[in-house]
């Protein structure tokens, strides 16, 4: 009996971070797209078949997935990346998204197309620790199967270019859980102040994104900090007293945060465009809708500022 053991797949043995993006959120398809709403998939299909040889413009993440996947050329030893193409196009019109994948020359190898169906069921099945979608349905799916989600929406492109991948985040319903939002939103201002005082020395739970926070934290970790190709940053309406417990927070994570604005309400646009961001993620709706007017943000619809109110 022969007993050499069988070689083990790479992708299972490594710690990829692993990012499903839509193809609306990937290449600007809005006249398509526009089309499809005016008269139906048949005009749809049509069309993007018409059009296979017509290359696509850029969308609002492609300057992301640009540098995430620069990542891979950075050092031999850091995790890689993967991105991976999720579009409710068929293998038919697909077929013009994948010809502006190649053109791009972007390592984009693996994808599913599920004409016209929902998406978000092959989230898991792919391992994504993020997916970026413009279909707010299939986020809200994700984000319930525990993956980091957000909808994609249209934003401007950050005008300070840097060869760093800088990633922003909101905290409370993001980074963490949404407990002490929740304190705010019912008791008001002062009470949550007082309580976050109180619990500054209890770290706050996990939110959605701290998973995708430690991936990034895991390639991070094989640079040095000024060579660093990822560049992390918390901009939270939070203010003192209400800081000590987030920076104390991280501490118990043993992740690394670049850089932390504590902004007491003040409009977060201009402070995430001088930071150059790639991308924010915030969950309030009015937040991400003034942060998208100066970087690319993607609304995460968790916690109960997204909750119906009564």
């Amino acid at each position: 009996m022969d007993e050499t053991p069988l070689p083990v797949a790479a992708d299972t043995v490594d710690d990829r971070l692993v990012v499903a993006i839509s193809s609306r959120a990937l290449f600007d398809l809005g006249e398509s797209h526009a089309l499809f709403e005016r008269e139906g998939l048949d005009a749809y299909r049509n069309y993007q078949m018409q059009h296979e040889d017509d290359l696509l413009a850029p969308g609002i993440a492609f300057p992301l997935v640009q540098k995430l996947l620069r990542l891979n050329q950075s050092r031999s030893g850091a995790p890689r990346v993967e991105v991976i193409l999720l579009s409710r196009n068929s293998a038919d019109t697909g077929l013009r998204i994948f010809n502006a994948i190649e053109h791009y020359g972007l390592a984009i190898e693996r994808a599913a197309f599920t004409n016209g169906a929902p998406t978000h069921a092959y989230v898991q099945p792919f391992a994504a620790d993020l997916f970026l979608s413009a279909h707010p349905e299939d986020v809200a799916h994700a984000l319930a199967a525990g993956v980091a989600a957000a909808t994609i929406l249209p934003s401007k492109a950050p005008t300070a270019a840097s060869e760093q991948l800088r990633i922003a985040f909101d905290g409370d319903a993001v980074l963490f859980g949404d407990e002490s939002e929740r304190v705010s939103q019912e008791q008001g201002l002062a009470a949550f102040h007082r309580h976050e005082t109180e619990h500054a020395a209890h770290p706050l739970p996990g939110g959605p994104f701290r998973g995708f926070l430690d991936a990034l934290h895991r390639i991070q970790g094989a640079f040095s900090l000024e060579q660093s190709p990822i560049r992390t940053a918390l901009v939270t309406a939070r203010s003192a007293p209400a800081h000590k417990r987030v920076i104390l927070t991280l501490r118990a994570w043993g992740v690394r945060i670049d850089e932390a604005l504590f902004l007491g309400g003040r409009d977060k646009g201009p402070f995430l465009e001088a930071f150059g961001a790639d991308i924010f993620f915030d969950d309030s709706r009015a937040n991400a809708e003034s942060a998208r007017r100066h970087v690319a943000t993607g609304h995460v619809p968790h916690g109960v500022s997204n909750e119906p109110k009564p």
